[in-house]
């Protein structure tokens, strides 16, 4: 008999998000999930390793992705040697929460009730054996019927996360008091002080029951829907395309539709060197840098830079005396930004798609 801690976990790996922050290296066709941004692997295949390395008992994943990027998904996984337990395409993006309702029935398939650990295939993890540990904490808690979210210990007062403030211990985990939308510098300063607020990761685990349950509580259309598209869906080779029905179900965040609204939130605290890298500075602050704070990827020269980074995928890049600013050179695009204008990225795509050239 397995124990609590060998139970069936099945990590469920998010891979539809689009990364526009990161133009021009991430584009629609190739968003950042499938970019080596970090190591020589890219973010997804760092992610399903990732996973891979919580226990023997972890099952081979599930990955939701779009019907573009399924060729991409599966050669990635492939060069890993890691074969999907399904590759889950979505007729469109409905957000996070239907996404996990269908891998929760899916998996329900194939496991007695099992455990589901919610990876974003976007973000950095640089301390494997500090997620595993966490992940082990997480699963007495999801035992428990909780569902559980990962919340980073924070560092400094950033404004670009949501936080969660944690409440009464329970042995390594916490109840979940509230979830706080992104705050100004000072309100964020002061979550930190106070040592019980944690970013909030977009990581979650709990049993698919409880996940259902709670869904069908707060967001029963939705739940509808996904069986629905479920019950409908075709296997075609690798791939599982979810039914058309999938369309019919509200697009809403796992953080609005169930664990802002249920009494079963957990936190499990988190110091791993995580990100999510949602813009080019979130890059430079997790890569190593030169004695003047730069980070240099491919063929670049520097004289008198500092706090600044610089990526070449071709051609040489040489910059002199520039002080916090982001330059990306690409085949067919060059980014030179201040670094503290990294939030309007986002115009620039949007800006190219007008002109068809995105």
């Amino acid at each position: 008999m397995k124990s609590q801690m060998d139970a069936a976990l099945v990590p469920l790996i998010l891979s539809g998000g689009s990364g526009t922050r990161l133009w021009p290296m991430s584009r629609e066709q190739t968003p950042k999930q499938f970019l080596a941004l970090v190591t020589q692997l890219s973010l997804l295949q760092e992610t399903l390793q990732r996973a891979r390395s919580v226990g023997p008992f972890v099952e081979r994943p599930l990955i939701v992705c779009n019907e573009a990027h399924r060729f991409l998904v599966a050669e990635q996984a492939r060069a890993i040697a890691l074969e999907p337990r399904a590759v889950v395409l979505e007729p469109a993006g409905r957000n996070t929460a239907p996404a996990v309702a269908a891998g929760a029935l899916l998996a329900s398939s194939f496991a007695t009730d099992p455990l589901l650990l919610v990876l974003p295939a976007d973000h950095v993890l640089l301390d494997t054996a500090a997620f595993a540990a966490a992940v082990r904490v997480g699963i007495a808690a999801a035992r428990d019927g909780r569902l559980v979210t990962f919340g980073v210990v924070p560092d400094k007062p950033e404004t670009g996360y949501g936080y969660i403030a944690g409440g009464a211990e329970r042995g390594g985990w916490f109840d979940v008091e509230r979830f706080v939308e992104k705050p100004d510098l000072r309100t964020a300063q002061s979550y930190v002080d106070s040592g019980r607020y944690y970013w909030n990761s977009g990581m979650f685990l709990f049993s698919a029951s409880t996940f259902l349950r709670e869904l069908d509580a707060h967001a029963p259309a939705m739940l509808d829907a996904c069986k629905r598209a479920v019950a409908h869906a075709v296997v075609d080779a690798d791939f599982t395309r979810l039914g058309q029905e999938f369309l019919e179900s509200p697009s809403n965040s796992i953080d609005y539709a169930v664990m802002e609204k249920t009494t079963r939130a957990a936190v499990v605290p988190l110091s791993a060197g995580w990100s999510d890298v949602g813009s080019w500075p979130a890059l430079h602050d997790v890569l190593p840098k030169d004695a003047n704070g730069n980070v240099a990827v491919g063929d670049v020269l520097l004289e008198r830079c500092t706090r600044s980074y610089f990526a070449s995928s071709g051609r040489t890049v040489a910059a002199i005396g520039l002080d916090d600013v982001v330059v990306v050179e690409t085949k067919d695009a060059v980014l030179v930004m201040a670094r503290e204008q990294a939030q309007d990225v986002k115009k620039i795509v949007e800006a190219l798609k007008r002109r068809d050239k995105g």
